[in-house]
């Protein structure tokens, strides 16, 4: 639609040629100037015309608003820098159509990997359970320790089916975002936990300019706008037209081959200028002038919010990583203490609380891990989209 703005306003400073024909009837009363012309005109040896006189006529009109002001011609311009805008809009539209695909892609191998930590985990639990039920037989717990054991079992199983919707739902997202019906999304979640972000370069505020399609779009807006002022503008202006007509005309078409005399042209030429009740062209142009403070404030608060966004995302990729190293610290001591409670609960050194919890701490914490990696990996694209990547 903007493209095609761009010829109309292109053909609105060219000039305007319509052809036609036509043709009518008419009767003049006998004592009235033409009625009298009629009865003593004298055509092919007749005394006069015919009384109904017809009339036939092919013409062609030409006109043309000749562009002094350059209001014509900033119109089109104006529409130029709106196509050009709307292009860079549809690269931002792209952009983030990327990231959101890649963060739903990165979202289902986390989940991918959650379902193997809670099938392991369930493992570990469904063994402590054959354990807890031997020392039953033995005397040495109650049938409390097995109730717990068999309801934290249960619980990790049904999480288990619920993380299995979550990454149907997730698929389905890639799905609708690609346009296409359901279908598995081929992927490699094993490769999830070696994932790392990229050391990127932010670079200069000027290459930010250049690469966010947003403030490509926004610095658009602006210059559009200040030529919808010089538009506005050049409304208080005189017009200049010029109009012409040539064709043939005659009460016959047979006639039309007698030149000059059923040749008809005229042309003429004027200045139009708005005087009085000028208020519906001083309104356009305070308009005008307000979409242009529009446009600036939309710029500048564009403008911000990229390099807020650069510099939030610096410092999340940042603080994630220092996050992570700490968290598998913590999954690594907890992965441990679960082997440590286990053979102290055999040793009737630990109670079976102490196993519940330890393995509820170690599920948590490499839960944690996974959705740490997820921010990971969402940092890196937020950034990738921050600065202005994905369109290309």
């Amino acid at each position: 639609m903007a493209q095609n703005e761009i010829k109309v306003r292109k053909g609105a400073y060219l000039p305007f040629m319509n052809a036609g024909i036509g043709t009518g009837i008419d009767k003049s009363a006998r004592y009235t100037r033409n009625g009298a012309l009629d009865a003593t005109t004298n055509i092919d040896g007749q005394n006069k015309i015919p009384t109904l006189l017809p009339n036939v006529g092919l013409y062609a009109n030409f006109s043309w608003q000749v562009d002094i002001w350059k209001k014509l011609r900033n119109a089109k311009q104006s529409a130029v820098y709106r196509y050009l805008a709307s292009i860079e809009g549809k690269n931002f539209m792209v952009t983030q159509l990327v990231a959101e695909v890649a963060h739903n892609y990165y979202e289902l191998m986390a989940f991918d990997n959650l379902v193997d930590i809670i099938q392991k985990n369930i493992e570990i639990q469904e063994n402590a359970l054959r354990i807890v039920n031997l020392e039953k037989t033995a005397g040495q717990v109650t049938e409390l320790a097995v109730r717990r054991f068999q309801a934290e079992v249960s619980k990790n199983k049904s999480y288990k089916f619920f993380i299995q919707q979550k990454i149907i739902e997730s698929e389905n997202r890639i799905n609708f975002l690609l346009g296409r019906f359901p279908q598995p999304i081929i992927r490699n979640s094993n490769l999830f936990n070696d994932l790392k972000p990229e050391n990127m370069l932010v670079g200069i505020p000027s290459q930010l300019l250049e690469n966010r399609p947003d403030i490509r779009q926004a610095t658009l807006a602006v210059q559009s706008a200040n030529l919808d002022i010089k538009v506005a503008k050049a409304n208080f202006y005189p017009n200049f037209n010029i109009s012409a007509v040539v064709g043939y005309e005659a009460f016959n078409p047979k006639y039309f081959i007698n030149l000059p005399e059923s040749l008809l042209f005229g042309l003429v030429g004027g200045l139009v200028a708005p005087v009085i009740n000028r208020n519906a062209i001083k309104a356009d142009y305070l308009s005008a002038n307000n979409r242009q403070i529009q446009s600036v404030y939309g710029y500048e608060r564009t403008v911000l919010n990229a390099f807020i966004e650069v510099f939030n995302q610096s410092n999340n990729i940042k603080n994630l990583a220092s996050l992570y190293e700490w968290k598998v610290q913590q999954v690594t001591s907890l992965s441990r203490s679960v082997e440590i409670v286990i053979n102290l609960f055999k040793s009737a050194r630990a109670d079976y609380v102490e196993i519940l919890l330890t393995q509820r701490d170690a599920l948590e914490s490499k839960i944690d891990l996974v959705e740490i990696k997820k921010q990971q990996l969402s940092a890196m694209i937020n950034m990738y989209q921050a600065l202005g990547g994905g369109w290309r």
